[in-house]
């Protein structure tokens, strides 16, 4: 089989497009692509724990700590004391921050959009039938059963 008629060649070669795609946007707004997934994981009303965020997006807590703080430092996002768990820490989302998630909502939704008038609700709805089920393999450890070999 050619790499290229892999589903996991398929699924990186896209994810890869993708990324490079919202990079460029992000690029114009002095932002990027993770720092926009970032705002657009925030609960606006109350903040989210900041040990809620990385799992929340699939990231480990290194990269989000080096994320956060330079978004810290752009004052796109502050924290604060968690006042249900005082060791906890939210992160919040600032009045400018608030501005760049909506550019960045904007730009998911556009993407969207674009995608679905070039491709049919029965094909979306396969894909998503197709990464629900790919997970569910993975999460089940169904592909790789992490037993010895001999």
């Amino acid at each position: 089989m050619q790499k290229e008629q892999t589903i996991d060649h398929a699924l990186r070669a896209t994810w890869q497009s993708v990324a490079k795609m919202y990079n460029e946007q992000a690029a114009k707004h002095n932002s990027t692509m993770a720092m926009a997934f970032v705002l657009l994981n925030i609960d606006i009303e109350n903040g989210t724990p900041s040990t809620a965020l990385g799992p929340l997006m699939g990231m480990e807590s290194t990269s989000l700590s080096r994320i956060l703080k330079n978004m810290e430092g752009k004052k796109l996002v502050y924290r604060e004391k968690n006042p249900i768990d005082g060791r906890g820490i939210l992160i919040k989302i600032t009045e400018f921050g608030l501005k760049k998630r909506n550019t960045s909502k904007e730009h998911v939704l556009k993407f969207n959009e674009t995608i679905r008038k070039h491709i049919s609700e029965e094909k979306v709805n396969h894909f998503f039938e197709v990464t629900e089920t790919i997970n569910k393999l993975i999460n089940e450890k169904t592909i790789f059963n992490n037993k010895p070999t001999k």
